[in-house]
C-alpha cells in the first residue's frame, strides 16, 4: 500500500522484513507447537525493489533444529501485476527460540512421525 512506500514508490525494506518475520514465525510456531520468539536475522540483502501493486510471495523452510531453537531460511519473490515473471527480491536466515508461557526458552518437541526433521542431520 502507498503508506508502506518510500518517496520513490518502492516498498520499505522494513515492511518486507516484517512480512518475512511473520511468515517464518508461523513455520517456527507450527514446528515448535507453540509460541516462538525471533532472536536473530542473518544475511538480509535486498536484491531488487518491490513496488506498489506487486504480488509478494514468501517461501520458508526449516534448515536446522537445536534443543530450543530453529533456523528458518526464507525467500521473498515479487511478481508485477501485469506479468508472469517472478524475481527474487531478498532472502534471510531467521533464528527463533521456542518459549513457554513465562517467555522462557523451552525444548522444541520432536518432529511428528513421517515428517523430515533437519535436527536429524
Amino acid at each position: 500500500m502507498p503508506a508502506d512506500t518510500n518517496p520513490s514508490g518502492d516498498i520499505f525494506g522494513g515492511w518486507l522484513m516484517a512480512q518475512m518475520d511473520l511468515a517464518a514465525g508461523n513455520v517456527a510456531a507450527r514446528r515448535a507447537r507453540g509460541r516462538c520468539a525471533t532472536i536473530a536475522v542473518e544475511g538480509m540483502t535486498f536484491l531488487h525493489p518491490v513496488t506498489v501493486g506487486d504480488e509478494v510471495s514468501l517461501y520458508a523452510r526449516i534448515v536446522a533444529v537445536g534443543r530450543t531453537s530453529m533456523r528458518i531460511r526464507i525467500e521473498a519473490w515479487r511478481r508485477a501485476r501485469e506479468s508472469e515473471e517472478v524475481t527474487q527480491v531478498t532472502q534471510a536466515l531467521f533464528t527463533f527460540v521456542a518459549i513457554d508461557d513465562g517467555r522462557r526458552p523451552r525444548p522444541v518437541p520432536p518432529a511428528p512421525a513421517g515428517e523430515p526433521d533437519p535436527a536429524d542431520g
